[in-house]
This record gives structure tokens, sequence and C-alpha cells, in this order.
């Protein structure tokens, strides 16, 4: 973006239209004025408001609840901000909405803390708000409270979102990765690596055809039918984010003290994201996911998770990838395709930085 202090030469890092006529983000936005007021009611309100959000107090009044809570937090920091399949506010409701729901809650109430820089272009932030709106109302979430701030040019790239979500815990709660045991059968809900490259693309206009799209996503309708349909047969399931399935597997290993052996060729893998790997030298089951879950089942329930799953659009092509082995040498392996069986490695960090 340019860090001229002319609020009309404010550009995007992605290719997003700014109207001629475009209104900017200014400092006193934030200063808790007319101006902050102007901005809560024609913008944000405009496409968030409800019954909770229109009242304006300090902390939202929440209605009674009879079952235990599940809260998480997440920070939103992609670039850039538009990306092919999704952008920085589809993911923040569907990041925040997934980690409840995985963790087996029924999402109900979400907070949002708004950053933005000086000069950000209002036209855009509509756009990221209405996209909020329908993610919410996709997943059924009640945006409740939030904040905004300001801060000066230069200081944020744009805009970065904090949500934070509340849950209602639905039995039976799964035991958790620690309770996996020898023979559990391990399933990928979907294709993996696609919102990895999907940034990727995006942010170095790689100009790929096809171009490969972001799985960003709810996985709220899988998780569903996955507890009404073998719900005590679950030992525990995780959204493959940052450090994708092989992060994902080495936490399961380390919790649980066994070995996690997958199958290189059960593996889902599109043809673009395959190929861009091959190019760079990357590795599918190291790219994040933003709308893909990793499930461990007990014995024998795997076909069965693997056919509900594939009954859901946003998880139709769910495999079973492996399975929970006695502690061997190394805690994750893979037997690739022309080879034989060999230790997976644990991402030191993402090859891909700014990607949620």
């Amino acid at each position: 973006m340019s860090s001229n202090n002319n609020p009309a030469s404010w550009q995007l890092n992605c290719s997003v239209s700014i109207p001629k006529n475009a209104e900017f983000v200014t400092l006193a936005h934030g200063e808790g004025g007319r101006l902050s007021r102007k901005l809560i009611q024609e913008h944000i309100l405009a496409s968030l408001n409800n019954e909770y959000l229109i009242a304006l107090n300090d902390a939202a009044q929440l209605p009674k609840i009879e079952g235990p809570l599940a809260l998480t937090t997440d920070s939103f920091v992609v670039s850039p901000l538009f990306f092919p399949g999704g952008d920085i506010g589809s993911l923040a409701v569907f990041g925040t909405v997934n980690d409840l729901t995985v963790s087996g809650a029924k999402p109900l109430w979400l907070t949002l803390s708004l950053i933005l820089e000086e000069g950000f272009p209002l036209a855009i932030l509509d756009r990221i708000l209405e996209s909020i709106a329908r993610a919410a109302q996709e997943t059924c979430i009640k945006i409740v409270a939030g904040d905004t701030k300001v801060v000066p040019r230069g200081a944020a790239d744009g805009l970065f979102i904090n949500t934070t979500g509340v849950g209602e815990l639905i039995t039976p709660i799964p035991s958790g990765p620690e309770t996996l045991q020898v023979d559990d059968e391990l399933i990928i809900s979907g294709s993996i690596g696609r919102h990895g490259i999907a940034v990727l693309a995006a942010r170095e206009e790689l100009g790929l055809e096809p171009l490969p799209l972001s799985d960003c996503g709810s996985l709220l309708q899988s998780v569903e039918r996955l507890q009404s349909g073998i719900g005590d047969q679950i030992r525990c399931m995780r959204d493959a984010t940052r450090g994708g399935v092989a992060a994902v597997l080495h936490e399961w290993a380390e919790a649980s003290e066994l070995t996690l052996s997958i199958e290189e060729r059960n593996v889902p893998v599109s043809p673009e994201v395959r190929g861009v790997c091959e190019l760079l030298g990357l590795d599918p089951l190291h790219m994040a996911n933003e709308g893909t879950m990793v499930i461990a089942v007990k014995p024998g329930a795997g076909a069965a998770a693997v056919e509900i799953l594939k009954s859901i659009p946003e998880t139709a092509t769910a495999q079973q990838i492996g399975i929970v082995k006695s502690r061997g040498i190394t805690p994750v392996t893979i037997r690739r395709t022309l080879g034989s069986e060999q230790p997976l490695d644990d991402p030191l960090g993402s090859p891909l930085p700014r990607i949620c």
C-alpha cells in the first residue's frame, strides 16, 4: 500500500477496485466522538445489526443457557485482505466458528474487534462487513459486541480483526487427543492445502489457471451430522489451519504418546494445489486449510464417518487416511505413494506467513 499522506492514494495489495469518490477512515473515526458514532451507525450496524448489538451497551446482556460453555478467540491478519474463495471478513467468522464446532460446541455468540489503518477506504470496509454478516448468518452465530480502533497510516496493513466466540458444548463431547488408542482411525474431511495455496497465488500474483480457491468456509453442518450420527465414536476433531494436517497429527501424537500413520495415496489433494506444491517444493500436508478438519474415531467407525461427510457438499471429498499405532521411533509416519513408510516432519513454522 502507499505511504503517501493523501488518503486517495491508498491502495489495497490485491485486485479490488476503490471507487473514485471513496471516503476514507481517519484517526477521528477511532476517537469516540461524532465520527466514531457515524462509523458505527452508518457502516457497522448497517451490516451487522441485531437485538444484542443495537443496545450499544458496554457489555452485551445474554440469555442464560443450561449446558457448559466453550470459549475461543483468534486474530486475523491475512494478506491480501481479499483472496480467491474468501476475504478477511468471512475468514474471521468461519475461523472462530470452526474452532468452536470441532470442540463439540454449538456456536452462539461472537465479538468483533476491528483495528483499522488511517486512510482505509470505507467502501472496502463495507464489503468486508457484508461478508462478515453473510458468514454469521450462514453459521447462525450472533455478533453481540465489538470494538473499533484506528491506528496511524502504515501501522496495520489496512485492517486486522479479532473475534471471540462462545458456544454451548453438546454431548457427547469429544474426549480429546489424549484418549486416542491403538487402531483408532484417522479421517480428513476434504482436499488439503487449498487456503495456503490460494493466498500464496493471490499475494504473489502467480497468474495460475485455473485459479486455486481457498476452502475458507464453515464446518458446522458436517460436525453436526457427525455428532448426531456417530457422536459417541468420535475421539477428537481439529481444523487443520496453520501448519496444516502435519501439525495436527504431531499435536495428537504428542498428546497420546502413540504413533499416527497415514497413507499418502489416500490424502485428497486437488490438481491445482499439487501442481503449485511440486513447482515450489512445498508439501501439501504442511499447507494451511480454513475449512478442512482431521477427525479421529474409534476402530471400525471410519467408514460411517466418511459416508456422513461425503453426503455434505463442503466435505464431499472426505477420506480415511490412516490409523493410530503403538508408539514407534517417530510420532507421525507416512507411506509415500512410491516408497516405504517414513517419518512425516513436524513443521517448524508456516511456509507462508500472514495466511489467516
